[in-house]
């Protein structure tokens, strides 16, 4: 594996560590409906568990409202019973055949609380990404050791990988002052 190899591979993991972090940040609610929220929430299609939106239509009714709109009748309760067992808080409520799950305002508690939760994650992230800078500075060192590279490489890989973290490191902190921001806007 040559240095090249090594730092375009730690590239694409730190990406992927990122593409993690906005996908954990999608599920953190703001006072916003998004069909984004649901993604994770599975319910029981006839003994096999489905992602919701194998099973349903799920759309905005407006800015505060998700509208799921079952493809069966008699999955209503069952869609209705997953979203209320599930770990966001929501209260559906069924007109018709179609499933509303209004967004509750949230409390300056509720929004604090939240607020941990993204630091959380961004700090995740960030040692996620400083785990892959260990791990491509130690293939580095082994080349070298091994003889396969000079101490100049070794020293220039190691600006090289460290100049990666340091641009996903500040990508985190962006994306989580962002999810701060929209969290915290009432």
């Amino acid at each position: 594996m040559s240095i090249a190899e090594i730092q375009k591979s730690t590239e694409q993991k730190m990406q992927k560590s990122v593409e993690a972090l906005k996908h954990d940040y999608a599920k953190v609610r703001t006072g916003r409906a998004h069909v984004g929220l649901l993604d994770h929430i599975q319910v029981d299609y006839y003994g096999l568990m489905m992602p919701l939106n194998q099973v349903a239509q799920v759309g905005l009714g407006d800015a505060r409202t998700i509208t799921i709109q079952p493809w069966e009748k008699k999955m209503i309760p069952v869609v209705e019973k997953a979203i209320r067992e599930s770990d966001l808080g929501l209260n559906p409520a069924t007109s018709g055949d179609v499933v509303r799950v209004p967004m509750p305002l949230l409390t300056e508690q509720r929004r604090k609380e939240l607020v941990k939760v993204v630091k959380h994650e961004g700090e995740n992230a960030k040692v996620a990404v400083r785990n892959l800078r260990r791990d491509a500075n130690h293939h580095v060192k082994e080349m070298l050791k091994n003889k396969e590279i000079s101490e100049d490489d070794d020293r220039r890989a190691e600006e090289a990988i460290q100049k990666l973290t340091d641009r996903y490191v500040a990508e985190i902190d962006r994306l989580g002052a962002e999810k701060e921001q929209e969290v915290m806007t009432v």
